[in-house]
């Protein structure tokens, strides 16, 4: 028990780093999406995790130009980068629904479906999964994990139809859900991306690297193709739009600080949460992602209320603590799995 501590500490932390780095989306301006996303997705999947891996990882260059040369780790390479492509399609919409949404109920949806998707198609291709003492408390954990995001979306709702009362301003929650819906579930397969990416970090740790550190070199290739998605929409957009003269713009030193800092919070989210999934052991991208992703909700609720998101709520905040409470519940469970024998 005492061994499985530090894991889930480390993810626990990861979760506070995954809900606050929404927090930079709010403050853009005067930068167009196009330009900051830009700034966001260069340091956020290629600077930071090169530089960690760098770091940490012993020969990064000699693991990563195996993994690119040996003709036996091509299709694992193919693998992570094409679901790190396809999350980066969700990353995008991600930042196209909360504008509609807000950023709690688009973080209760995405986070939700991505915990439980990304943690069941993992689960689903392990040997004899069904037969393992784990499967029954690892989908229970998940299909509680839903109930969950399902409360905090009707909060959610209900908070959104009181605003557009009071506003008179026409909902989009129904366009705004759809996007989120469709992000949850591509956001899936940034876990899928890693856990499939497991032989690079098996390179790396052959090359002398810690197991917990070994998790980075995986990172780095899954984020190549989530990086070449993000960036060229950024770039497309900068050109459709002739906006490249934007990162001039005067009163932009905000922006990019809040660029930077949702930076170190997205990976650092993803590296710690890669280096608690590894000491867990062979199930940890099961259980330790839906924890990572339910727990980032209590985290994002706070930033969110403290922004006044949910002031003139207080039945569907009451509602949405409910949720919350019921996400906590599923994490424990979550948990509880790794140590049943």
């Amino acid at each position: 028990m005492e061994s499985m501590f530090f894991p889930f500490l480390l993810i626990i932390f990861a979760s506070i780093f995954q809900g606050s780095f929404g927090l930079g989306m709010k403050y853009m301006a005067p930068l167009k999406w196009e330009s900051w996303w830009l700034v966001h997705v260069t340091i956020a999947m290629i600077i930071l995790p090169m530089t960690w891996a760098f770091l940490v990882v012993p020969d990064l260059g000699t693991v990563l130009h195996s993994a690119f040369s040996d003709a036996s780790m091509q299709n694992v390479v193919f693998m992570a980068m094409l679901f790190g492509f396809l999350w980066g399609i969700g990353g995008i919409l991600f930042g196209v629904s909360v504008p509609y949404i807000g950023l709690s109920l688009t973080m209760g949806i995405v986070m939700g479906l991505a915990g439980s998707v990304g943690a069941l198609i993992p689960l689903l291709q392990m040997e004899n999964a069904t037969s393992t003492p784990q499967f029954p408390y690892v989908i229970s954990g998940l299909a509680i994990t839903l109930i969950g995001v399902a409360i905090t979306a009707k909060a959610g709702i209900d908070k959104d139809k009181l605003t557009s009362q009071a506003s008179g301003e026409k909902s989009e929650i129904v366009k705004g859900i759809t996007i989120a819906v469709a992000c949850g579930i591509l956001s899936a397969l940034l876990n899928v991306g890693f856990v499939n990416a497991a032989p690079i970090a098996t390179l790396a740790k052959e090359m002398g690297a810690l197991d917990r550190n070994a998790s980075l070199a995986a990172w780095v290739v899954v984020l190549i193709g989530a990086f070449i998605m993000n960036a060229g929409y950024a770039i497309f957009l900068l050109f459709k739009n002739k906006s490249w003269s934007n990162f001039k713009v005067p009163g932009s030193k905000k922006a990019f600080r809040w660029a930077i800092l949702a930076s170190v919070f997205w990976f650092g989210a993803l590296g710690v949460y890669g280096q608690g999934a590894a000491l867990i052991g062979p199930i940890g991208g099961v259980i330790g992602w839906p924890m990572l992703l339910g727990l980032s909700l209590i985290v994002s609720n706070f930033w969110a209320y403290r922004a006044g998101e949910w002031n003139g709520a207080k039945k569907p905040f009451n509602l949405l603590l409910v949720g919350l409470a019921v996400l906590i519940f599923a994490s424990i469970i979550l948990g509880y799995s790794n140590s049943v024998i």
